[in-house]
């Protein structure tokens, strides 16, 4: 495993993250195709023994069950306590705004229900999950200061935003003594590049971490066209996502699956290693050891100028998807 110290921090961090909203309760969530808490554990493990320290889940993910999960099996298994643990909070809801819960409240109050759940006495790395449109700026960073200062939270990252967001609440951070955004998790894989329109040179620019989510496209760039999976088949968000794009995108995965077959190796090394070389540490979703397994070897392979444009040539450009879909930009 290689390691990496994501943007302005101390954490060290394994370049694979493992994602964990495939872990949780199905009964708890909207997602149909998560693990239960006994193979939760199992993967968990073998990620340790992989050298996989670095974990990210959400307090939304399957009605906090997958804080539940995670913790557990942290509490059991990381025995020389190396694990780094990310989770995510959303904005205040319309009740909470009309209750008139301020910002920093509501991170207050989520902050220790994820610390419950997960069992520890702080957060790694507390992010979150989206820019809040409802919350003045200023109430969301003084409350994620306030969690810093409290000992609660180590360092601070965002999801879901566009580089001028982030690029304003880091000014905003710097001009009040707040700790800076030092992570951006944003949609990014081989199939949808947008983050490098502007993210991209402003976290190169600025030395903030990029750990994107979704690197093999909810299993696509994984999988050769044709091929079914449970959460190809049950994962109706990532549909939503790709579905649109599909004919056009299958130009990309078909060349994923060639390069592979070509070097000896999966699909899941070729697009997490392509991935790899632009940004530190993807956050990889996995429900099998399988899955896990080729997600860390692919640390290892490199690929060729060559390869990578041959991967690239055919993407175009795509629309704003999911929660980026919701909230365009201006």
């Amino acid at each position: 495993m290689q390691y990496t110290m994501p943007g302005n921090s101390a954490l060290r961090v394994s370049r694979v993250c493992l994602g964990c909203m495939g872990f949780g309760s199905r009964e708890d969530g909207p997602h149909k195709w998560t693990v239960d808490e006994r193979q939760t554990g199992q993967i968990v493990g073998r990620a340790l023994e992989l050298g996989i320290s670095f974990f990210d889940t959400a307090a939304a993910y399957q009605g906090g069950t997958s804080e539940l999960y995670l913790g557990s099996a942290l509490r059991a298994l990381d025995r020389r306590g190396e694990a780094v643990v990310a989770t995510k909070f959303l904005p205040r809801s319309v009740e909470e705004i009309e209750r008139g819960v301020s910002g920093q409240q509501h991170i207050a109050r989520m902050l220790d229900e994820s610390l419950m759940r997960l069992g520890r006495d702080h957060i790694d790395l507390y992010i979150c999950h989206m820019w809040d449109y409802r919350t003045p700026l200023f109430e969301v960073m003084d409350g994620l200061h306030r969690a810093v200062a409290a000992g609660k939270v180590r360092y601070i990252g965002i999801t879901n935003c566009y580089a001028y967001q982030l690029a304003e609440a880091n000014a905003l951070a710097e001009r009040e003594g707040f700790p800076p955004f030092i992570s951006v998790q944003g949609h990014y894989n081989l199939i949808f590049r947008e983050e490098e329109r502007e993210m991209a040179r402003l976290c190169r620019e600025k030395k903030i971490a990029m750990t994107p989510y979704s690197p093999l496209a909810g299993g696509r760039l994984a999988r050769r066209p044709g091929d079914r999976t449970e959460r190809l088949r049950k994962d109706l968000y990532a549909k939503g996502k790709y579905d649109a794009t599909a004919r056009q995108d299958s130009r990309i995965i078909r060349r994923v699956a060639e390069v592979a077959d070509r070097r000896g190796v999966s699909m899941t090394e070729v697009a997490l290693a392509w991935l790899m070389g632009r940004t530190e540490a993807p956050v990889v979703g996995v429900t099998n050891l399988r899955q896990l397994e080729g997600a860390a070897r692919a640390v290892m392979l490199e690929l060729s100028r060559e390869e990578n444009a041959y991967l690239e040539a055919p993407y175009l450009p795509h629309r704003p998807v999911g929660v980026m879909a919701e909230n365009p930009p201006l």
